[in-house]
């Protein structure tokens, strides 16, 4: 094996990469909306240019029913109709979230997600965006 090659995260870690895999069971029980879920996921794996994501949270959001024009303008998001204020307030979120800048005023943003979400839901959002995060990183990091 060459010194480029990328790690098999699962052979060398394995715990680790299987507890990351069991926090979506407990997360996924907190009750977002799975249209909203891979809406997060995937505007999250654009903004970190991870393919591999990208595809893989496409596929799973048409199997679940989202259609291929919302998922075209994803990336254009705020410049469209095509999105419910509640799916755009979380998709500033995981923006913010995705793209961390000291300058980003979170109180306003919180204030924004509390139109649309309950407490736990913001949580389950922030959990969601953090996560896939995370395993974008480790994608990324095989390329």
């Amino acid at each position: 094996m060459s010194q480029a090659s990328p790690l098999n995260y699962q052979q060398v870690i394995p715990d680790v990469i299987n507890a990351m895999g069991e926090v979506h069971t407990p997360l996924d029980a907190l009750g977002l909306e799975r249209s909203l879920h891979h809406l997060v996921q995937l505007r999250a794996s654009q903004l970190n240019q991870c393919a591999f994501c990208v595809k893989m949270h496409t596929r799973e959001a048409r199997e679940d029913g989202e259609t291929s024009e919302r998922l075209d303008r994803l990336v254009v998001w705020d410049h469209c109709n095509d999105f419910t204020p509640r799916e755009k307030a979380a998709l500033t979120w995981t923006e913010a979230l995705t793209r961390l800048d000291r300058r980003t005023d979170y109180a306003a943003l919180r204030t924004a997600l509390r139109e649309h979400f309950s407490e736990v839901e913001i949580g389950a959002l922030t959990a969601t965006v953090a996560m896939i995060n995370l395993w974008n990183r480790i994608q990324i990091s095989r390329h």
